[in-house]
């Protein structure tokens, strides 16, 4: 009822409400067209592990791959593709050694651009799943187990031929034994409806020296021989013995891609003697695999703040922001050595006390080289990886360094307030520093997904442990790869056994206890302080360092301050080159002996040009506006003081050249030789000496400027004020009065007073008058 009213009410509504419209509409469109990857982003990224198709590449990648194509066609609005789109992504990632045979692929039928592809291949419902151009279904299981049985079924079922690098994966007898000829053969014993053993043969199918044959439970000779009681299991044919290792394929697969030999392929053979020759530039460091240490951890806070950000060499807005929570987050839970903390400590307080809105990184620098010098406090320099070192120099160090201090920081923050303020810090880290900028995207990728889903301090940790495993699983093989250090899923079951389980037939994680392992593998307590430098050495070193710093920075003020007295003394007493004085030295000497005036035709160039006294007065600075006008600075060119001592440098040589040679002829000296009027400088028997015509003229300047100077010239003499009592009521502050000028300020005065008058006696009988008419009855 009061919307009727309302709408009764105004008549302007109407109108109001389609601008309203008309201005949504438009910001819409805006948006739209400003962020048109908002509406064709898809449900999946290349981050994934799955292959995003478009009308460019479709063709290329289903009709001349190599591996059988598993293709998912669906509609970004459909609710069911997105609740689908976690699972396909598992799949992906659990599948991920099978890429060679078998690849997952999306296409978004939502796009019109790819409408087209989604109609040549018939397809009218999402999601629907193919599997090359034979599997048409939108029935399938909506788990990672039950895709990947699909998946095999459809490909042992074709009848198209088999795609080129798909391995074999039927059953074996005991006559294929004898023609084995690789270095290592792994019999899978099953039951016929078992998916054990072809996808362990999957799982291995990217790696050499080794393969996997399945042998059914009907298959009684070898089962009689092995005395093979439990299916499925595993063991390593040898001609000496068996293996035997766990009931689950992951651990199968954990267990066969450690075997001696057993390597990707297209990767080199671990050589053991380069671990003992060194082939890397430091000497390779022996440590415990299952513990951490500080050494790495001091040595990606030295790369992070000394290497990483001095790419920055200014740092502002966000990424200021980013570099504060960073420092901030270091501060309060970084594990470290007295020494280090205190550094830290105060690089976090300097930086809440700048109020700039930008930072230099070389002011940085000097906070984490402690110029403040604030005591028991210093951050090593140099990198000394032990944990993280890898088998190469390209290999490790900084990356798992970084993993490794992001680790140690969730288990550390146990009482932040924050859950997510570790994460949310390493995160604009990564987005605003991190050098690898591909690795910055995925990693952002990551967080825009599910990192607003922690809410706990026991759910950060666990979902940087989880992320940290899918980042191994996207690079295993990957030529950032060490051969030595194969990226696995950590924990492995040998280091952490109670975190691993089955759950009908499948691997999963104790999250109970992997919980209890990361708090207790990353605490303070169980780092190692191996390979550290001793604390009394490392300040001493930061002292030694800082004050070859001052003294370095002492000379280089000394020598500039040298350079530039070298530079001015050489701009104002270069001497003339002696070609052009020999040039000038004639034509002077004759007008030296016609008794000729030898002037510069021009005064000085830094002195103002003064008008001529002998036709108008000289005037005083006036004050008529009421206001003092401040002095001017006088801007002194060097290059025309040089050009006029050359000039009076010239005239000094000509006349001590004239006087020598009248002094030979013993002719009797010009009277009246001297300092004439004005610029004009007349040149007698006495030399006359630049440092002379400089002294007169400062003094001459001195005098103007307090004032003592008339401006009047007689006769060539500079006419002083005889008696400084004469008019000093003329002189206020250094500014002079002409009589002009106090006489208009008395005339104004005066008229000032008369108008003053003028009003108080027309006030004065106006007010006088209305007292009168108001007595009147």
């Amino acid at each position: 009822m009061a919307w009727r009213c309302y709408r009764a009410t105004s008549r302007f509504t109407g109108k109001i409400h389609a601008t309203f419209r008309e201005s949504l509409i438009s910001t819409i469109l805006f948006v739209c067209l400003l962020f048109p990857f908002t509406t064709e982003a898809g449900l999946y990224t290349a981050s994934d592990q799955v292959v995003v198709l478009t009308p460019d590449n479709v063709d290329s990648v289903l009709v001349n791959s190599t591996a059988a194509l598993v293709v998912e066609f669906y509609a970004s609005w459909c609710g069911h593709c997105i609740a689908f789109s976690p699972v396909w992504k598992s799949l992906a990632s659990d599948i991920k050694e099978w890429k060679p045979a078998v690849d997952l692929a999306a296409i978004d039928c939502a796009n019109q651009d790819n409408g087209p592809v989604c109609s040549r291949f018939g397809v009218r419902g999402y999601p629907t799943l193919k599997v090359l151009q034979l599997l048409h279904s939108t029935r399938f299981p909506r788990n990672v187990r039950g895709l990947r049985h699909k998946i095999i079924d459809k490909m042992e079922t074709h009848a198209e031929p088999w795609p080129p690098a798909c391995p074999p994966l039927e059953t074996t007898s005991r006559a294929e034994l004898k023609t084995n000829s690789v270095g290592h053969l792994a019999l899978l014993f099953e039951t016929s409806n078992s998916y054990v053993g072809r996808e362990l043969t999957l799982d291995l199918l990217q790696y050499e020296n080794i393969a996997v044959r399945r042998v059914l439970s009907t298959e009684d000779g070898l089962v009689a021989e092995l005395n093979v009681t439990h299916f499925p299991s595993c063991y390593l044919y040898y001609p000496s013995g068996i293996f035997t290792r766990l009931h689950v394929r992951t651990f199968y697969t954990y267990a066969l891609q450690r075997l001696p030999g057993v390597v990707r392929a297209g990767k080199p053979l671990p050589v053991t003697s380069d671990l003992a020759k060194n082939t890397t530039e430091d000497q390779l460091r022996p440590f415990n695999r299952s513990r951490v240490y500080m050494s790495d951890l001091e040595s990606t806070l030295h790369y992070s703040l000394r290497v990483e950000l001095a790419a920055h060499p200014v740092i502002k807005g966000e990424a200021l922001s980013t570099l504060q929570r960073y420092i901030s987050v270091l501060a309060k839970y970084f594990p470290g050595r007295p020494v280090v903390n205190n550094l830290l400590k105060s690089v976090d307080m300097w930086l809440k006390g700048e109020k700039d809105t930008e930072l230099s990184y070389s002011s940085l620098r000097d906070a984490l080289d402690n110029t403040a010098e604030v005591p028991n406090a210093a951050l090593p320099e140099g990198v000394r990886w032990v944990g993280c070192q890898g088998s190469k120099p390209h290999f490790r160090r900084y990356p798992c360094g970084m993993w490794t201090l992001f680790h140690v920081l969730t288990v550390q923050a146990e009482e932040a307030a924050d859950p997510q303020e570790v994460l949310q810090a390493m995160r604009s880290y990564i987005h605003s520093f991190f050098g690898c900028r591909a690795c910055a995207t995925h990693f952002e990728n990551m967080a825009q997904e599910s990192m607003s889903h922690v809410g706990t301090l026991s759910s950060a940790v666990l979902w940087l442990w989880s992320h940290h495993n899918h980042v191994n699983n996207r690079l295993a093989g990957a030529l950032s790869e060490d051969p030595h250090f194969p990226k696995i899923q950590w924990p492995s079951p040998e280091l952490c056994p109670s975190c691993h389980g089955v759950k009908n037939g499948e691997h999963t994680w104790n999250q109970a206890e992997l919980l209890t392992f990361l708090r207790s593998h990353f605490s303070s307590e169980h780092l190692l302080s191996d390979y550290l430098e001793e604390e009394a050495q490392l300040l001493s070193r930061q002292k030694e360092r800082l004050v070859a710093r001052h003294q370095e920075k002492e000379q280089e003020a000394k020598r500039g301050a040298e350079g530039r007295a070298r530079q001015t003394q050489d701009t104002l007493l270069k001497p003339q080159p002696e070609e052009e004085v020999a040039k000038e030295q004639p034509a002077e000497e004759e007008a030296a002996r016609a008794g000729e005036k030898v002037q510069i035709s021009e005064p000085p160039p830094w002195v103002k040009p003064k008008a001529d006294v002998s036709h108008q007065p000289q005037r005083r600075p006036s004050i008529v506006g009421l206001k003092f006008r401040p002095p001017q600075e006088e801007i002194v060119d060097l290059d025309s003081i040089n050009q006029y001592y050359k000039a009076l440098l010239a005239a000094a040589r000509v006349s001590f050249h004239v006087k020598l040679r009248t002094l030979q002829m013993k002719e009797q000296p010009q009277p009246g030789a001297g300092l004439e009027q004005g610029p004009v400088l007349r040149l007698g028997m006495q030399p006359v000496e630049p440092e002379d015509l400089l002294g007169q003229h400062k003094t001459l300047q001195k005098r103007i400027l307090t004032g003592k100077y008339t401006g009047s010239e007689e006769e060539g003499a500079l006419e002083m004020y005889p008696h400084p009592n004469k008019r000093r009521w003329m002189s206020l502050l250094s500014v002079g009065f002409s009589r002009l000028d106090i006489s208009l300020c008395v005339l104004l005065y005066f008229l000032s007073s008369m108008c003053l008058l003028a009003m108080y006696l027309f006030f004065k009988n106006r007010w006088r008058l209305r007292r009168a008419k108001v007595a009147l009855p």
